[in-house]
């Protein structure tokens, strides 16, 4: 299956096929963004789709940027979805000997996305709960963690939902400093937080039930490392006070 195949399967087409890096699909009202592999930021949570920088030099401005400056109204001031797939990309040399990005594969898989501007930017946002609102209810049950899967090394299993359970229940502040990355870095830090286990996995041989707000909690990158520095680890109240008798 070719780019062109794989867009219109998906129902969605463009100006031109050539050039084009962003598709519609006006019936179902989202909008289909090809995301440069190399643009990646955080891990693929957050990629560069757009650029005004883009278009600074007119004689090097990409074909299809004011198609795509469209997509991305549409989706700012209409409501498109945002999806995105990944595109792997390779130098090369045009006809008349001038060096060109072109496409050496590209993977077909559609991603859910966020858009967030940043500056002149737009990036796709990995979304933090697919297919989730958060005035959901949620029935809250135990999960199994800790299954053992052997790769090269053993790695204990982290079950995902209930990582959600637990945000959702407990918010995205720290619960150890009150720290919140949204309030301090804006949109781009919404919803980033690490989730610490009470009874951390590592310390377990065998699989075991857990219940996804008395075991899990939410602590910023910073107190989660202390929290692992000493064996046993540190409680979430013991933080508490070693940060309360520095700041005295």
């Amino acid at each position: 299956m070719n780019r062109k195949q794989f867009i219109q399967s998906h129902g969605a087409t463009c100006e031109n096929w050539t050039w084009s890096w962003s598709f519609i699909n006006e019936k179902e009202k989202f909008i289909i963004f090809g995301a440069w592999v190399e643009n990646t930021v955080s891990n693929d949570d957050v990629i560069v789709i757009f650029s005004e920088e883009w278009a600074r030099d007119r004689s090097k401005k990409p074909a299809g940027f004011n198609q795509s400056r469209e997509h991305i109204r549409l989706i700012e001031d209409e409501a498109f979805k945002l999806k995105t797939f990944s595109i792997f990309q390779e130098r090369g040399k045009d006809k008349n000997g001038k060096e060109r990005l072109a496409i050496k594969k590209f993977d077909p898989i559609l991603e859910d996305r966020t858009l967030l501007k940043i500056g002149t930017e737009w990036f796709a946002r990995r979304n933090a709960i697919p297919n989730q609102t958060f005035d959901e209810e949620i029935t809250i049950g135990n999960f199994l963690e800790g299954s053992v899967k052997r790769i090269s090394v053993n790695a204990y299993e982290r079950n995902e939902r209930a990582r959600e359970i637990c945000l959702k229940h407990h918010g995205y502040k720290c619960a150890v400093c009150s720290f919140n990355f949204e309030e301090t870095y804006g949109p781009i830090g919404s919803k980033f937080i690490h989730v610490h286990h009470i009874r951390p996995i590592s310390e377990l041989k065998e699989e075991y039930v857990i219940d996804p707000i008395k075991d899990l909690v939410p602590v910023c990158p910073n107190c989660h490392a202390i929290i692992h520095r000493t064996k046993p680890v540190l409680t979430i109240d013991q933080l508490k006070s070693i940060i309360h008798e520095n700041k005295q």
